[in-house]
């Protein structure tokens, strides 16, 4: 696009003879003067990336005009150095040097301006350094017109000046923005927060105490790794860089120091107010200035800029070429994806209930008071499971299978049994799960050994969240049900020797069927003795001979001999036919298909055959096989208990451990003669609690 002659002409005056606002009325097309404005107002300070003036380019035959936005290099000596997505623009640290036309055996400092979008940082740089040039562009518009890192060089004073991205601006990378501004702030000596606000923000004191805080835990090793290296001069002060907050109002008084305090203290005990600490910067310097009316008066800055650049105590001038390696450094070593965190004004805690799950402490997303409206508590996000919680729920299978969530507990009956013969079943056979549309799905014991978990064939497992203001039995359930069999085969033992004959006989009856070998005819099918046919009436005992299986009186099966084909090594009883014939029955066939487990279970349970009344003293074989797996995960291992948590006797052969349901703790019998329903760890009903829980009941 070409202008004509005369216009051309009136451009060139106009820019040559400086002359006032009056000319610049006259002109046409105020958008020719490209990035050097005619008339500048001297407190205006913003910049903006959008709707910049052209580029004018002036040749003795004609002025051409390029319409765009900033360009990566400004015609005033600055150029983009990291751009908005943390990306060097400079390949070497000849081209660094060569951009900013400076000579490597220079020692040089590094000054960067930071703070919010529109305060005007640009402007401060060109009126502190470059003897007030516009080598950083600005604009009195509303966008930012700085994005990413600017640097130039000031020959005078010998100072890399880095112009930085003003904070609070609009953007969508603000964690991005936020590190590229951090390892800025690490590689300068002097670092200038320059505010423009009637008073100090909080965003100042967070973005000052936040990064001093990262120079401490990562800047600082960082950089004194890269000082370690010859080629880098020597090792790095370990202290950061010198602060100055430049602070300008217009309508109120900046910091005043008082008979006792200094601005500089004001500022450190509103640093430690917000629990926020600035040890990682060699100083800290305020400069407050009132500017009732425009210009502002920058002679107190430059001052305090100009003091900080000559104490070389803390840092000392390095080569431009060890600037431009150390943040090279800096950004290859702190760099990557991060997450676009965005900021909520009413973040959902201000409305949500406030209690967290125990396990993942996650927060309930129910609304306030839901629980007044008949609403449990609730969370969209998975919880972790945790042993002292088992927090582990049971779903059926074929339910599932379905379409249908149907939640089982472990029990300790069917509902299908009655109360005594249910309980005598639980003592031996475990907890039951019911499904109420499938019935009985699982039995924990089963059978005496090869019994399956529960998940493998008739759950599927959800691990649920637990609030602590609600009973969490169903969650405990299948935690206490295995110690539940253990306790019910004690009150089996005391409760059934008090019963009559008939009950006991069918309990002994039953008691004997489950812990039988393959090979024994079960006791239901045994009507009358299998030697002399004699009918067992309700009141004669069955005996199974341990050679054939065969039920037989006690008349019948009153001889005694070893049977190793059957697995019993010792003298056990046999009928008479068996007994007669030991010498030819005796095959090395039949010892292939014994199973010496089965057996050892019947050794276990022998005494239970005859009569209930025995069981307390016998049962402690099989309780001891299953001890250790049945302990809830909250109580205390008994290798680690060795005192009573309430009267510290020590446990021996005359003082027996028991354990508290209630805390888990190891305790004696008489500090724990007490009986209650624990319900938040799953005893529905009167269990054994140490004195101590119930005192703080």
């Amino acid at each position: 696009m070409e202008l004509p002659l005369k216009r051309q002409r009136t451009v060139l005056r106009t820019k040559m003879s400086n002359a006032g606002s009056a000319i610049m009325k006259s002109i046409d097309s105020p958008s020719l003067l490209g990035h050097s404005r005619l008339v500048q107002d001297p407190y205006s300070e913003n910049k903006s990336m959008g709707n910049l003036p052209p580029d004018v380019t002036l040749t003795s035959e004609f002025t051409s005009l390029k319409l765009g936005t900033r360009y990566e290099e400004h015609n005033g000596g600055s150029f983009l150095l990291l751009d908005g997505k943390e990306n060097l623009k400079v390949s070497s640290a000849e081209q660094f040097l060569g951009r900013l036309n400076c000579d490597n055996s220079t020692r040089v400092k590094v000054v960067s301006v930071f703070g919010n979008t529109g305060d005007g940082k640009s402007h401060t740089l060109n009126q502190t350094f470059f003897e007030g040039g516009e080598v950083f562009s600005t604009s009195s518009e509303q966008d930012s017109c700085t994005l990413g890192v600017w640097v130039a060089y000031d020959p005078h004073m010998k100072v890399i000046c880095l112009d930085t991205e003003g904070l609070l601006g609009s953007t969508s990378h603000e964690n991005q923005r936020t590190r590229l501004l951090l390892k800025v702030l690490a590689l300068s000596d002097i670092v200038i927060y320059r505010t423009r606000s009637e008073r100090l923000h909080r965003d100042m004191f967070t973005f000052l105490g936040s990064a001093s805080r990262a120079y401490t835990q990562h800047f600082q090793a960082a950089l004194q790794v890269v000082g370690q290296r010859n080629e880098f001069g020597g090792p790095l002060s370990a202290l950061g860089p010198a602060v100055i907050i430049f602070h300008e109002t217009r309508h109120t008084r900046t910091l005043q120091a008082s008979l006792t305090d200094s601005a500089e203290d004001l500022l450190r005990n509103r640093f430690a107010q917000n629990k926020l600490e600035i040890e990682a910067f060699s100083s800290l310097r305020y400069v407050g200035i009132q500017t009732l009316s425009p210009p502002t008066d920058f002679s107190d800055f430059r001052a305090a800029v100009q003091s900080e650049l000559e104490n070389t105590t803390v840092r000392s001038p390095r080569q431009p070429q060890v600037v431009f390696h150390t943040l090279k450094v800096l950004n290859d070593k702190f760099n990557g994806e991060l997450e676009n965190s965005s900021v909520v004004l009413f973040p959902d805690q201000y409305f949500t209930c406030p209690i967290k799950c125990s396990s993942c402490e996650r927060r309930c997303e129910s609304s306030m008071g839901h629980l007044k409206d008949g609403l449990h508590h609730s969370c969209a996000q998975r919880c972790r499971y945790q042993h002292q919680f088992d927090n582990c729920m049971y779903i059926c299978k074929i339910c599932h299978s379905n379409g249908k969530e149907v939640v089982v507990t472990p029990k300790l009956t069917a509902s299908t049994d009655t109360s005594l013969f249910g309980f005598a079943k639980f003592a031996w056979s475990g907890y039951v799960i019911e499904c109420p549309y499938c019935g009985e799905i699982y039995r924990s014991r089963q059978y005496w050994y090869g019994n399956k978990n529960p998940e493998d064939i008739a759950v599927r497992t959800e691990i649920q969240h637990v609030w602590p203001d609600q009973n969490s039995s169903t969650a405990l359930g299948s935690q206490n049900a295995a110690q539940k069999v253990l306790d019910g085969v004690t009150y089996i033992s005391e409760a059934v020797a008090s019963v009559g004959s008939p009950p006991t006989r069918m309990l002994s009856s039953w008691v004997a069927d489950q812990i039988a070998p393959k090979y024994w005819r079960p006791n239901h099918e045994i009507k009358h003795c299998h030697s002399c046919n004699k009918w067992f009436a309700t009141t004669v005992s069955k005996h199974h001979c341990r050679a054939c299986g065969e039920g037989f009186c006690e008349d019948c099966s009153n001889y005694v001999m070893p049977v190793p084909d059957r697995g019993w090594m010792s003298p056990v009883r046999v009928c008479v036919n068996c007994y007669q014939k030991a010498s030819s029955s005796r095959g090395s066939g039949i010892l292939d298909e014994i199973d010496d487990t089965e057996v050892r279970a019947r050794k276990y349970g022998e005494a239970v055959v005859s009569t209930l009344s025995t069981v307390a003293s016998v049962l402690e074989y099989p309780r001891g096989l299953i001890k250790d797996k049945a302990r809830p995960s909250y109580w205390v291992p008994d290798h680690e208990v060795t005192h009573c948590c309430c009267c510290q006797v020590q446990f021996g052969p005359r003082i027996t451990l028991h354990h508290c349901r209630d805390c888990g703790r190891g305790v004696c019998k008489d500090c724990s003669m007490n009986r209650r329903a624990v319900p938040h760890r799953g005893w529905d009903n009167p269990v054994r609690i140490c004195n101590k829980c119930m005192k703080q009941d």
